[in-house]
């Protein structure tokens, strides 16, 4: 009888050249991946920021035909059912919650401050002629978000 010796395994160099294919497309994937991640966190803030100012502008409406004051105070702002039917989520970018007043001049320049207590910032002033509301992220984290000049825009200048 004829012994036939039957092979088992991979050799090394088949194992290395798999193992090098795997390297290479992890190194072309992966990027692409986490640019995915970066696009996520960019539009679920452009998101909640639409969602509050129309949420906002739709208050106004309703306030104006009703002759209340035009713009939603923090504490209405922050009750869910309110101006918002849930309460308005975390910022993607800190992972923090929560709305907190800031002064004019930091609306203004979307000054971020206390960024591990609140998520959000918001000025309004209803006396002033005419009402001023200003909702933004609290966070100056770089976004996908075109600026218009080659750049991306920050968080708190969406």
């Amino acid at each position: 009888m004829e012994s036939r010796i039957v092979r088992a395994g991979f050799t090394l160099l088949e194992i290395l050249i798999v193992v090098m294919i795997l390297g290479i497309l992890a190194a072309v994937v992966v990027p692409r991946f986490a640019g995915a991640t970066d696009d996520a966190r960019s539009s679920a803030t452009e998101a909640t920021v639409a969602s509050v100012r129309a949420s906002i502008a739709a208050f106004r409406s309703r306030a104006v035909m009703q002759g209340a004051d035009p713009f939603p105070t923090l504490d209405q702002l922050n009750t869910a059912g309110v101006v918002m039917t849930e309460a308005v989520p975390a910022n993607p970018f800190t992972g923090v919650s929560g709305i907190q007043a800031v002064s004019l001049a930091q609306a203004q320049d979307r000054t971020v401050v206390n960024t591990d207590s609140a998520g959000w910032n918001y000025y309004v002033d209803n006396s002033a002629d005419p009402p001023v509301a200003i909702f933004y992220a609290n966070s100056d984290s770089e976004t996908t978000v075109p600026d218009g000049s080659g750049g991306t825009l920050t968080a708190n200048e969406l």
